[in-house]
């Protein structure tokens, strides 16, 4: 076990836990964006920024991606602390005003929509959805493309391709802003996402008649199974 201090509290904690989890184990609470319990935190919206000092330094750090360690020292709510998040947020609200969860997240935290504006996009880069369809769905349909010299991109974007696409739909849950949208309308799957619009034909049960997944989806899963295709003919109603 680790000992560390959050916020003038003594936590012991297990070794390879990050900041993030030890504070909300200990019921402390640290605003994020781009974290889920079920990914790889990579710390990109920065709204989870901390304060930790170890052996005489203190610096600024996203708290889902520092490890504990012993004796470190960690403040949430310092003025260092308070003026990052407000910065990412201001950032954030001025090129997402629209979206809610961001919102509600800057309200939570006393942020005021800043005096300038920027290039609309619904997107923030926190690659929860490229993070869920590798991690989590396995198909790895979905692409962070950072900038560079050489590259036709001159900023960082989500590229999601329709070959390897299953349509299954995780990417939309994941997605914070809405960026990523699903809508299903007769027998065909709609998905829009950054990189643009895709479309997919959904599978109909043979029993009754409605159509129930996509058919790209239901191969993915019949060959990750082992199962015969056929064992998807039936929707989740009809099956016994």
């Amino acid at each position: 076990m680790i000992k560390l201090t959050i916020d003038s509290r003594t936590i012991e904690i297990e070794e390879g836990t990050t900041l993030l989890e030890a504070a909300k184990r200990a019921g402390i609470y640290i605003p994020t964006l781009c974290y889920h319990e079920a990914l790889t935190p990579i710390g990109s919206c920065r709204v989870c920024i901390v304060e930790v000092a170890s052996n005489g330094k203190s610096g600024l750090t996203a708290a889902c991606t520092y490890p504990v360690e012993p004796g470190l020292k960690v403040i949430t709510n310092s003025e260092k602390v308070s003026e990052a998040r407000r910065l990412a947020l201001e950032l954030l609200l001025a090129q997402h005003p629209h979206s809610v969860r961001i919102q509600r997240l800057a309200q939570k935290l006393g942020v005021n929509p800043p005096p300038f504006t920027l290039e609309e996009k619904e997107c923030i880069l926190c690659q929860l959805c490229t993070r869920t369809c590798r991690e989590i769905v396995g198909a790895s349909a979905i692409s962070f493309i950072s900038p560079g010299l050489g590259r036709e991109n001159n900023e960082a974007q989500i590229e999601v391709s329709q070959i390897k696409c299953i349509a299954c739909g995780s990417c939309c849950y994941a997605c914070p802003t809405q960026a990523i949208s699903m809508e299903d309308s007769g027998d065909t799957r709609t998905i829009c996402t950054p990189s643009g619009q895709m479309e997919f034909k959904l599978k109909r049960c043979n029993n009754c008649g409605r159509y129930w997944a996509p058919q790209k989806q239901l191969e993915y899963m019949a060959e990750k199974s082992g199962l015969e295709l056929a064992a998807f003919d039936l929707c989740t109603d009809c099956r016994d």
